[in-house]
C-alpha cells in the first residue's frame, strides 16, 4: 500500500490540477465511487474548480469551490496522472521503468477540465476510492510535521511494541510497513521492544531517522529506495554491518531488523 511518501508525491502531482475549470467528470465506476452512484459526484464538482491540494499521513483530498472537498485514496497501487491541453502528462517526474503501460480502462476516475487537459485515477487492481468530504476523524497528526516532543509524548504512552505504535494511524498518521522497518533499522531499535520502556534519547533518535526516512523516500521516487528495503528477505544481510536480517511478525505486520544492532 502506498505510504506516506508516495502519497505526498501524488498530492505534488494534483496541484498541476489545481484552478482548472471542471468541464465534464467520469464518476461511473461505482466500486471506487462508493457509496456515490453515478453522477454524484459530476453534479457536485461540474462547472467549478479543485483549489488546493492537501495530504494528512496516506489520506489525501482537494478543496474546490463549490463546497464540497474530493477525497482521493491510491489503494495498493493508483495513480494520479495529470495531463495538459496538449494531452501531455504534468508532474511526478519521468515514469518508472518497472511500470506497465496503462489501458484506458484502467483509469477508474477522471475529471476532464475546460482546456482540454485531465485528472485520472489510474487504478489497474481497482481497490483506489474517490470520495466527496471524506472524513479526517481517528486520524493522528502527519507524521512528516510532528514535533520531537509530540513524537515522544504519543509514542510512549503505550507498552505496545514500538513498531505497532509507529504503525497506528491514531497515533500518527502516515507510516505503513516499509517506513517503519525503515525508520527502525537508522535508528537501531528493536521493533518489538515496549515503547513506553524507550529512553528520551532513543524517542529522540527514532524521530530523527523518521524524517530523514521521508525526506529521502519522497526525494528518490518512494518507500521501495530505502536503504534497508532491498535486504529485507531470506538470507538477506544488514546493509550497515553485514549481520543477518531477521524476520517475525510485530504488532500483527510482517518485520525485518538486523539481528546485530536491533538486538
Amino acid at each position: 500500500m502506498p505510504e506516506l511518501p508516495e502519497v505526498e508525491m501524488a498530492r505534488k502531482v494534483l496541484v498541476e490540477a489545481l484552478d482548472r475549470e471542471i468541464r465534464a467528470v467520469d464518476d461511473n465506476d461505482h466500486w471506487v465511487c462508493r457509496p456515490h452512484p453515478p453522477g454524484e459526484i459530476a453534479q457536485a464538482l461540474v462547472g467549478g474548480k479543485l483549489t488546493a491540494a492537501h495530504r494528512r499521513g496516506k489520506t489525501m483530498w482537494c478543496e474546490t469551490d463549490t463546497g464540497h472537498t474530493l477525497g482521493v485514496h491510491l489503494g495498493m497501487g493508483g495513480r494520479v496522472v495529470v495531463t495538459n491541453e496538449e494531452g501531455e502528462r504534468v508532474g511526478g517526474g519521468p515514469e518508472r521503468p518497472d511500470r506497465q503501460p496503462r489501458k484506458p480502462e484502467w483509469n477508474r476516475f477522471t475529471v476532464v477540465f475546460a482546456d482540454g487537459g485531465e485528472f485520472r485515477l489510474f487504478d489497474k487492481r481497482r481497490l483506489g476510492r474517490i470520495r466527496l468530504d471524506p472524513s479526517l476523524d481517528g486520524l493522528g497528526p502527519d507524521a512528516e510535521h510532528l514535533s520531537p516532543a509530540d513524537f515522544r509524548t504519543r509514542i510512549a504512552r503505550s507498552r505496545s511494541a514500538v513498531k505497532a505504535r509507529l504503525l497506528d494511524q491514531s497515533v500518527l498518521a502516515g507510516v505503513g510497513n516499509l517506513l517503519a522497518d525503515e525508520t527502525l533499522w537508522r535508528a537501531k531499535i528493536n521493533p518489538a521492544a515496549p515503547a513506553d520502556e524507550l529512553e528520551r534519547k532513543d524517542l529522540d533518535r527514532l524521530h530523527r531517522n523518521l524524517e530523514k526516512a521521508l525526506k529521502s523516500a519522497i526525494a528518490h521516487g518512494g518507500m521501495h529506495t530505502g536503504e534497508v528495503i532491498e535486504h529485507r528477505h531470506p538470507d538477506g544481510h544488514c546493509p550497515r554491518c553485514g549481520a543477518e536480517m531477521r524476520h517475525g511478525t510485530v504488532g500483527g505486520r510482517s518485520t525485518w531488523w538486523c539481528s546485530r544492532e536491533q538486538a
